[in-house]
């Protein structure tokens, strides 16, 4: 049987990083002063960046175009502000999308007084034309909602099952690209299949341990025709898809008692 899914890891430890005291940052796509050319984009995905916020700092405004942004939270507070009039604290399980379009400018800060960081993934995507009208929307996922099933978070535009609105809990962040992005909170010993519809696909288990190398869950990617790869937490997987009906089997493998994963998967065009 031959395999349907080829997988190539992007480890955690292999990651561009930078601890500028206020941002401690691991970039697994060139940004920044990090550049490699071996990780510049795969498909629309042109960023994902792990970032931690001390307490009262962030990034001040500045200006994006031409540029799909979305920020998943996954603890602490993030205070977004920008040039659409658009002001919002937001907290775990909340997504704020951004179409830059044609330009905005914004500013993303940690407002929190009681000494707590706020831990996000910033996420680019390439849009699939250019001069659009810059829209800002927000969508909030439960962990409920997410737990041991995929919960479909961002999707193409035009896709089923995607409104426009600036606000709708539950329902996908609408974004401009060739991508649909999948949450879960896998539980230790429970496995989840995906059948992926696009060209390529990328996995990324989110970090929720604080040190440099990989920690805490472990997580299977299979085919289920002989394509397998291991992950920890912070580790990504490059997916290329050799099959038009290919299905992902993803594993939490930690252990009987062992902790969750959190981790994200995009299924994207080419």
């Amino acid at each position: 049987m031959c395999s349907t899914l080829h997988f190539v890891p992007r480890r955690s430890e292999e990651r561009g990083h930078a601890d500028h005291g206020w941002l401690k940052t691991y970039h697994t796509f060139s940004f920044a002063m990090y550049q490699d050319p071996k990780h510049q984009q795969y498909g629309p995905l042109r960023v994902i960046n792990e970032d931690r916020v001390s307490p009262l700092t962030g990034f001040g405004t500045h200006p994006h175009r031409e540029f799909e942004i979305f920020s998943y939270i996954v603890s602490g507070e993030l205070e977004h502000k920008d040039s659409m009039s658009n002001v919002e604290i937001l907290t775990r399980g909340d997504i704020q999308l951004t179409s830059a379009g044609t330009g905005i400018s914004h500013s993303e800060k940690n407002s929190n007084k009681h000494g707590v960081p706020v831990h996000f993934l910033q996420i680019w995507s390439i849009p699939s034309q250019s001069r659009l009208k810059p829209a800002y929307y927000t969508r909030h996922f439960t962990d409920e909602m997410k737990k041991d099933k995929w919960a479909r978070v961002v999707a193409s535009v035009d896709d089923e099952g995607v409104n426009k609105e600036r606000e709708g809990e539950g329902t996908p962040a609408p974004v401009n690209s060739g991508l649909t992005m999948y949450a879960t909170i896998l539980s230790s010993g429970k496995t989840l299949e995906k059948e992926l519809n696009r060209r390529k696909a990328y996995v990324h288990v989110i970090q929720t341990s604080s040190g440099e190398n990989a920690q805490g869950a472990k997580v299977k990617l299979s085919d289920g025709a002989g394509g397998e790869l291991v992950l920890g937490e912070g580790d990504g997987a490059y997916v290329a898809i050799n099959s038009s009906s290919a299905k992902l089997l993803v594993e939490n493998i930690s252990g009987s008692e062992g902790p969750t994963a959190e981790i994200l998967l995009f299924d994207m065009d080419a």
